[in-house]
């Protein structure tokens, strides 16, 4: 069954109430979604927290879902935005450094020199403020003009944002190569 008649299928038999169907939904996307909550919130808890209240808005608005779009990409914005909404209530966001940082070339890095995980790991480590737009803009596929309005920041302050999370990030890969050179020599 294709990817669309199965999520199709699956729709309509959670609106129907069949509560295997909900329990199937859940198997067919968690991990998926779990991970994008990973990549913004400071822990894996905050990001298991996040799932369980996204899926709590995502089974009860289930019903008004238009189905003409894919319920994956529907369910990856709730994520998203329950995400941003737990930032923004528990006040990182507010904290953000909005300053304009000097502009400087991000260089090509060797990114195929690290694994996934060593890679959510630097960005991990971005403030909250940086990771957002970095994950918002180079993960998600975003533009600034749609960033600043979800995240209530000006356009500006996103491609700030953007630009110091790839200074950042730039600093972190540098310095984790040089300390591999010098644990090889």
């Amino acid at each position: 069954m294709p990817a669309n008649l199965y999520e199709s299928n699956l729709i309509q038999r959670c609106c129907d109430g069949d509560r295997t169907a909900y329990r199937e939904l859940y198997d067919y996307t968690a991990g998926e979604l779990l991970a994008i909550a990973i990549r913004y919130m400071r822990s894996k808890q905050e990001a298991e927290d996040v799932l369980q209240e996204a899926y709590i808005k995502i089974f009860k608005n289930l019903a008004s879902f238009n189905r003409q779009a894919s319920v994956k990409t529907w369910m990856i914005r709730i994520v998203i935005n329950t995400s941003l909404n737990t930032l923004r209530k528990d006040q990182h966001v507010s904290s953000w450094d909005l300053s304009i940082v000097e502009d400087k070339e991000f260089n090509e890095l060797p990114l195929d020199q690290f694994e996934y995980s060593e890679l959510l790991g630097f960005i991990h480590q971005l403030p909250v403020g940086c990771k957002s737009v970095f994950n918002l803009y180079a993960i998600e596929g975003y533009n600034h003009k749609e960033i600043a309005g979800m995240l209530e920041i000006s356009e500006g302050t996103s491609k700030s944002q953007y630009h110091r999370a790839k200074m950042l990030l730039q600093e972190m890969i540098i310095s984790s190569e040089e300390k591999l050179k010098t644990k090889v020599i």
